[in-house]
């Protein structure tokens, strides 16, 4: 599909038994049938993320900084991506340290591109992380987008991969809808002229 935007979805769990794969391949699955998007997953349980990072931040340094060669991959993904749904589990009233370091690692890569959240947890369903996130993202100049999914009590609610909820995969298609019209935005914005930064 020449004309699809490029989505990449970032599972943002690292814990061991985790939900957040199942949650993401649900959204992949929506995203894939939507037809607007090329798709690919990324899973930071098999990326290497030092919480240590190097003394001159990517803003600065630009091509020229010293990432993990395990990072590669994940740092390639965020790079030829028109946009991003990040899929978090809420730690503590927060979202996990991995996807903190997986975005501390990266600057210009999430630069005038849309992202989207579906968060999933207790009786918040992850609200509370995706809050935190979006202050962070715009820091990095990135375009939220205003609805997006949260799952509470996920453990009574999905089965056999799906969530028990009726309307969820139209909030899906909301959301989905939503980032496509961002990311084109976005994607002839950036061709036309460089984002001031």
């Amino acid at each position: 599909m020449t004309n699809a935007h490029q989505l990449l979805i970032i599972v943002g769990s690292v814990r061991e038994g985790r939900f957040g794969p199942t949650v993401a391949e649900w959204v992949a699955a929506r995203a894939r049938a939507h037809g607007a998007f090329d798709v690919e997953v990324a899973d930071l349980a098999g990326v290497e993320l030092p919480l240590g990072l190097p003394a001159v931040p990517p803003k600065y340094a630009g091509e020229q900084y010293p990432r993990p060669a395990g990072m590669a991959p994940l740092t390639a993904a965020l790079d030829r991506a028109d946009a991003f749904v990040i899929v978090t589990p809420e730690y503590n009233h927060s979202y996990p340290a991995a996807l903190k370091a997986a975005i501390d690692w990266h600057f210009t890569h999430w630069t005038a591109k849309p992202v989207a959240f579906v968060s999933y947890g207790g009786a918040a369903g992850g609200r509370h992380a995706v809050l935190h996130l979006e202050n962070v993202l715009t820091e990095l100049h990135a375009v939220t987008i205003r609805d997006g999914l949260a799952f509470p009590a996920y453990y009574h609610n999905w089965r056999d991969g799906e969530p028990l909820d009726a309307e969820a995969a139209g909030y899906a298609k909301t959301l989905l809808d939503q980032l496509a019209w961002w990311a084109g935005a976005l994607r002839t914005a950036r061709a036309a002229a460089p984002y001031p930064a």
